[in-house]
């Protein structure tokens, strides 16, 4: 006699979709969070015996308590979402009492010139290499980070971008500066590689199915990511035991030491250096359709914010004190 195996537990659940789904880990991080927080919200109950009032007033909660930003109610939100459509299989109807949090309008952070020459000179190694490629193609930290060696072309100066935002690829520039040394470094991975064949590991995480389609592609050189860990590691989700990419914070650190060496008073990150990409591309004269495509933007009018902090002081406009003659004495403090 056979007895039917009882249904998964419903964190369990969502994990199996997001991962038949081919979501990153971060992504299943922060739904498991996010789902979380919701069923302690209502005292443990099951979301099954819940729907739009319950997560209406969560995410309301969320906002008139917790006072939390936009994107972070939009994170919760989509992971709600997802739990009912993906996983329950019961969408939730729309929303209508939902209070959005506020969105503010911001300017991003822009380094002048001199300041990312600084920052750069401030950083030595792979760390200096990566904020290079940050800063001198556009790149987002991810990208940088997941880059693998056989999207990098030396013979065409430039990168290809695989599932990048929005799960869309690009091509964007590789730097003259950057060629011999990321030579040099790729010499090293490749020799880090060949020493893990030897001791029978070498395989790499590769993206979706594809270790199913080319089940040797794991272990070839052109598939192991462009700036590895200094250490093997298991995998968090099968358990084997591989070489990832660097850790995000070894990045993330070496900016911010860096920024604070040089002391540069602004708030300085990872994706400051691809906003000043963008800025002082556009201040060199390039196309702003050029830009958006190197940026790989889905819409031009995201790129159109780069055009708000151009180095042109107050949107192009000289102050009328500027043109009003006083005596030198003024100007003593």
């Amino acid at each position: 006699m056979t007895t039917d195996s009882p249904p998964p537990r419903l964190l369990d659940a969502v994990r199996d979709v997001i991962r038949l789904k081919h979501y990153s880990p971060r992504t299943e991080e922060t739904y498991v969070h996010w789902i979380k927080r919701f069923i302690y919200f209502h005292g443990k109950r099951h979301p099954r015996e819940m729907g739009p009032v319950e997560v209406t007033a969560f995410l309301n909660d969320l906002v008139k308590r917790r006072d939390v930003a936009a994107a972070t109610q939009n994170q919760a939100l989509s992971a709600l979402l997802f739990l009912y459509r993906e996983v329950l299989g019961a969408p939730l109807a729309w929303l209508d009492g939902v209070e959005r949090a506020k969105r503010p309008a911001r300017v991003p952070t822009v380094l002048s010139k001199a300041e990312v020459g600084a920052l750069l000179g401030g950083m030595t190694g792979t760390k200096w290499l990566m904020a290079s490629l940050l800063y001198g193609a556009g790149l987002r930290l991810r990208e940088c980070l997941t880059l693998r060696v056989k999207d990098v072309d030396f013979d065409y100066r430039q990168l290809v971008i695989r599932q990048g935002k929005g799960a869309k690829d690009r091509r964007t520039l590789l730097p003259e500066r950057v060629v011999e040394p990321l030579k040099a470094h790729l010499a090293k991975a490749k020799a880090l590689h060949e020493a893990d064949l030897a001791a029978g590991f070498g395989e790499v995480e590769l993206p979706h199915a594809l270790s199913i389609k080319y089940p040797n592609a794991a272990r070839q050189w052109g598939w192991q990511f462009a700036f590895p860990s200094y250490k093997l590691s298991a995998d968090p989700r099968t358990g084997v035991i591989r070489r990832h990419h660097v850790y995000e914070n070894y990045v993330i650190r070496g900016v911010k030491l860096a920024a604070a060496g040089v002391r540069i008073a602004k708030h300085v990150s990872c994706h400051t250096l691809r906003h000043s990409f963008a800025t002082h591309l556009l201040e060199n004269g390039y196309d702003i359709r050029t830009v958006q495509e190197l940026l790989g933007h889905a819409s031009v009018e995201t790129t159109m914010i780069y055009t708000h902090v151009m180095n042109k002081g107050g949107r192009g406009v000289r102050s009328p004190l500027d043109r009003v003659e006083q005596p030198r004495s003024h100007y003593a403090i």
